[in-house]
């Protein structure tokens, strides 16, 4: 079976292309296509518990530490301690955490309306079902 008859390479090629266009839009604004997920992930109004975005976004706790450092040093986000449990800690936005919160969620906007535009929504329903089943599969261990 050659690589593009697989599964899995037409899935990280595609990735990686979405990727990678997305870190071009998300450097011209000083941030990377991880800290525009994140910044995605975040509910400003009551803050977001910082284990639950690890999760959120498929990625392993020290990866998000490491983001999260990154996101305050750039001063994207704050840390406040839950006064009712000090394990616990809430991530908001800084103003300019918001700002470029935006920015990503018109980015992400602009590429999904294209794609929508561009493949009819019946193709796009297929793709969703096929995506939905294999993630099942994997994730009721229905391959290894």
């Amino acid at each position: 079976m050659k690589p593009e008859e697989t599964v899995d390479y037409n899935f990280k090629v595609c990735w990686h292309a979405i990727s990678r266009m997305y870190n071009a839009e998300a450097v011209q604004n000083d941030i990377t296509t991880s800290i525009g997920f994140v910044l995605l992930n975040i509910d400003q109004e009551q803050g977001t518990p910082a284990t639950k975005i690890a999760p959120l976004l498929g990625l392993e706790a020290r990866s998000l530490t490491r983001i999260l450092k990154s996101m305050e040093e750039k001063n994207l986000i704050y840390k406040v301690s839950d006064p009712n449990d000090k394990r616990l800690v809430r991530i908001f936005l800084t103003e300019k955490g918001l700002e470029k919160k935006e920015v990503s969620r018109l980015t992400v906007k602009q590429f999904n309306n294209k794609v929508r535009e561009e493949i009819p929504q019946e193709d796009l329903d297929v793709f969703f079902k096929v995506c939905g089943r294999i993630l099942g599969m994997i994730e009721n261990k229905e391959i290894f």
